[in-house]
């Protein structure tokens, strides 16, 4: 066990760092880039299933206007008052089966001192040997909520491109902490991939357990091990069965629901998952921004 002498300024140790075995790191951030909270929800399985221990904590103080994003007071079974802070948590995790053990980072998106967040987060990783960065991510889209989930994957390192098969993102605008963390671990030397899951945009207000464990899956596929997912499977069954009731009840949804639906079904059939993706350009953050953009323009 080592300790953190040269800790970061604004990061709390829970414990002494442990002997992981080529440790990646794997965030997700409530918030902007969190539709569905699915990225929030795969992250918090994968570190619960890999009975992930408290390693580390981000300093609330310095990243969030707190009249905005408010502490809540809580009361204990003995009526005892105490005030809980945006949290940002990191676990360390062994992974039975895997050649290499994790770190799971899960909390909200600040709003302050972006770079200085990120700062906490690199060191912090650093100083636990981490090797690799995956940042999740989930986007509204225009997909079925009964068709499986597409999960999207970029990234700017050439090795990571032929491991896991993935594409250079194109994209150019607004983003969220999720693209400023992965420019600064690239800038770090610390191979970066961005995985983003599709959640139907006409239930943007659900949790999807379903894109959640899309997500879960395509992680696992590039650690190269698996996990317990019966509860989340369970989940996502029910979130399916319980849009397939709010859809019945307005003609107009149903109608747009079942032309998705036809759209993915003709497209499957011929093999053309271009046509099926035509909406979604060449970069999962094009389409969040369109949302964002169409959300601000409808204020």
């Amino acid at each position: 066990m080592s300790t953190h002498a040269e800790s970061p300024a604004h990061i709390r140790w829970l414990s002494n760092v442990p002997e992981l075995r080529s440790p990646i790191l794997i965030t997700a951030f409530e918030g902007w880039n969190d539709a569905g909270d699915a990225a929030s929800i795969a992250a918090r399985h994968l570190a619960d299933r890999w009975d992930g221990s408290s390693l580390a904590e981000i300093d609330a103080e310095f990243f969030y206007d707190f009249s905005t994003t408010r502490p809540l007071v809580q009361l204990d079974d003995d009526r005892q008052r105490s005030l809980t802070w945006p949290t940002n948590m990191f676990r360390s995790c062994r992974i039975s089966g895997a050649t290499r053990d994790a770190i799971v980072l899960t909390g909200l998106e600040p709003q302050l001192r972006w770079r200085t967040f990120c700062e906490q987060v690199i060191a912090t990783a650093e100083a636990v040997g981490v090797g690799q960065v995956i940042t999740l991510g989930a986007l509204l889209a225009d997909v079925p909520h009964s068709r499986p989930v597409e999960v999207y994957g970029a990234t700017d390192d050439e090795e990571l491109m032929s491991e896991l098969d993935l594409e250079p993102s194109s994209y150019e605008g607004p983003t969220g902490i999720v693209g400023v963390l992965s420019s600064m671990c690239r800038e770090a030397g610390i191979p970066t991939a961005s995985v983003w899951a599709t959640v139907p945009s006409y239930v943007p207000g659900a949790p999807s357990p379903k894109a959640g464990l899309a997500l879960v899956e395509r992680v696992c596929d590039v650690i190269g091990t698996s996990v317990y997912c019966t509860d989340l499977e369970i989940a996502a069954a029910t979130y399916e069965r319980q849009v397939d009731e709010l859809v019945s009840e307005d003609d107009d949804t149903a109608g747009y629901v079942a032309d998705l639906e036809e759209a993915w079904d003709d497209a499957d059939e011929n093999g053309d998952e271009e046509e099926v993706d035509e909406e979604l350009d060449d970069d999962p953050e094009t389409l969040l921004a369109e949302v964002e953009q169409f959300l601000r323009d409808n204020e």
